[in-house]
């Protein structure tokens, strides 16, 4: 009688294993495919006609959008010359307090001016970079997007830029994979300590849970199983170790204040993650909680949004 109900529960474990295996295979495929660059990103595809320059997919100089004066530079990054836009304080101020701005996956400077003007107002110095993989920026070896492994090492090169050109602390503001290079900038780079406030918005901090969260839309069993097998399997294919790209400790424990935003019907990045984000911090976090899909907080409500975070630039 016991040795049936071994030989069924091994049969069931057998089929367990092999559909890990199967879709661990099939997600790590998906991944590789995900992050190639030209593939469609969350902010490279679906979105409507941009009718202003605070809309996605909006093209055009700080001057073209907002008639702001800017500076065309190149800033010098470890695979070379990576285009970037600096605008001036309003009035032309030296302040020495300047904003980065962070674009994400597959997205573009032009990502930033739903947050210039108040940038603009606020009196800071506001670069607006690109980084490798982007357009007219060099490529990356791996062909790919690494959220945050890679590309930290830009942002540390703009962040030295601000540094060696006036600048005395920085404010770094970044959206969706831009949260994630944030996160591996304050790991790594010798120049974190000058990062006095950071602004995110739907920030893509733990990589790992955004790919269990889609596996899960998916309506697939066993999708957090799924999704570190995934992982793991894509160390094989890919040259850097995705599941290394949880900056959660990082943010959480970053010193200075935070102003987080992020929307409830996020599709891409789950918002739980900026919950939990709220739980960790010990120091100053202005939390903005929309009802928004992924990066469309400012838009359910844009003077709320720069109210909010005009009221946390001026208490810096």
């Amino acid at each position: 009688m016991l040795k049936p109900v071994l030989l069924g529960a091994g049969f069931l474990a057998g089929l367990a294993a092999l559909y890990v295996a199967i879709g661990g295979f099939l997600i790590a495929h998906d991944l590789s495919a995900t992050l190639h660059v030209g593939a469609a990103t969350a902010q490279g595809s679906g979105w409507p006609a941009p009718q202003g320059p605070a809309d996605i997919g909006y093209a055009g100089d700080p001057r073209a959008a907002y008639d702001y004066a800017f500076s065309d530079i190149g800033v010098a990054g470890p695979l070379g010359d990576m285009p970037a836009w600096l605008i001036p304080a309003a009035g032309g101020t030296g302040a020495s307090r300047w904003a980065i701005f962070v674009h994400g996956i597959g997205g573009r400077r032009e990502n930033g001016y739903r947050f210039l003007p108040v940038l603009h107002q606020a009196g800071l110095p506001t670069l607006m970079i690109s980084y490798r993989n982007d357009e007219g920026a060099p490529a990356d070896p791996s062909g790919a997007y690494a959220f945050g492994l890679t590309e930290w090492q830009d942002l540390d090169a703009a962040a030295q830029y601000a540094l060696a050109n006036g600048a005395s602390d920085l404010v770094l503001i970044a959206e969706s994979m831009g949260g994630g290079i944030v996160g591996q900038f304050l790991r790594h780079s010798a120049h974190a300590s000058a990062v006095s406030a950071i602004v995110l918005d739907a920030p893509a901090l733990d990589f790992r849970a955004i790919v269990a969260a889609t596996t899960g839309h998916m309506g697939l069993p066993l999708a957090p199983v799924l999704a570190n097998v995934g992982l793991w399997l894509s160390g094989f294919t890919m040259p850097f170790r995705l599941g290394e790209a949880d900056v959660r400790p990082e943010l959480g424990g970053f010193a200075g204040p935070l102003f987080l935003s992020h929307g409830g019907a996020d599709s891409i990045v789950p918002v739980s993650g900026s919950d939990g984000l709220l739980s960790r911090r010990v120091s100053v976090t202005d939390y903005l909680r929309t009802r928004a899909d992924h990066i469309q907080s400012w838009h359910e409500n844009p003077g709320r949004y720069d109210a909010a975070l005009a009221a946390f630039l001026g208490n810096l």
